[in-house]
């Protein structure tokens, strides 16, 4: 039986309003709520149900971030994961971070834990960015079922219904091999109060990118966040003749 990794990235809550900084350089972080992103709830239920069947040996959540990223870490295992890593990433290098970085980390990881399986959330609702596991199976070179809303596993071949625009396509594709989640893949089970107390006793490694040859550089500059633009209040007319009347005084036609 084989070992998965699933990752967790701590995000701002999602019923937080968000607020753009005063200089423009970000969103508010500080004093915020935080909590795992919900996709990656998904990834981690998903991991925890294949152990349940037996068929992998052993759940490892890993989560890149600060010293709170560890209360991410806890909330996976309290889930039922079996042990956690946290790879330390601090300053203008946590702020900077973005899925090609996420990337050669979990690769890196991959090969150092001899993982067969990599389960991911499809995206966070923090960049939306939708690339990590993407850009992990491409360093890698390993096949990847993204956008997974139902997971079968046969041996070393898994099968994957993924959702995709013009409704499901469903793939086989052998493992080692990286997952994305989708919503509807499974529902996340709440911990308990008795596993969350459990969660307290297990293991979390501490390392660092450069423990793992990493380069944290970044190819992107953030120039500037704001708010998006108030939407105007909607207009009632009477007629047709109102409302073409309406649409040439505003030139959009």
């Amino acid at each position: 039986m084989s070992r998965v990794l699933v990752g967790v990235k701590r995000v701002i809550d999602y019923a937080v309003k968000i607020r753009v900084r005063p200089d423009h350089s970000g969103v508010v972080t500080d004093g915020v709520k935080h909590s795992m992103n919900p996709f990656c709830e998904i990834a981690v239920e998903e991991a925890v149900k294949m152990k349940e069947k037996k068929l992998i040996k052993e759940v490892v959540v890993v989560s890149c971030g600060p010293q709170q990223a560890q209360e991410t870490i806890r909330t996976a295992l309290a889930m039922g994961a079996d042990r956690g890593i946290h790879v330390e990433v601090l300053g203008k290098d946590y702020e900077n971070l973005g899925p090609l970085q996420i990337s050669k980390i979990f690769a890196a990881l991959a090969k150092k834990e001899e993982a067969k399986l990599i389960i991911l959330g499809k995206q966070a609702i923090d960049d939306d960015c939708n690339q990590t596991g993407q850009m992990t199976a491409a360093l890698l070179d390993w096949p990847q079922g993204t956008f997974a809303s139902e997971v079968k596993i046969d041996g070393d071949s898994i099968t994957v219904v993924r959702e995709i625009d013009g409704g499901l396509e469903t793939i086989k594709i052998n493992m080692p091999a990286v997952l994305t989640a989708d919503l509807r893949l499974n529902t996340p089970r709440y911990a308990t109060l008795p596993n969350i107390m459990k969660a307290k006793k297990k293991k979390i490694a501490n390392v660092k990118p450069a423990d793992l040859g990493v380069d944290l550089t970044s190819r992107i500059e953030v120039l500037r966040v704001d708010e998006p633009p108030q939407r105007l209040a909607g207009v009632k007319v009477e007629t047709v003749d109102d409302l073409v009347g309406k649409l040439k005084d505003a030139g959009r036609i």
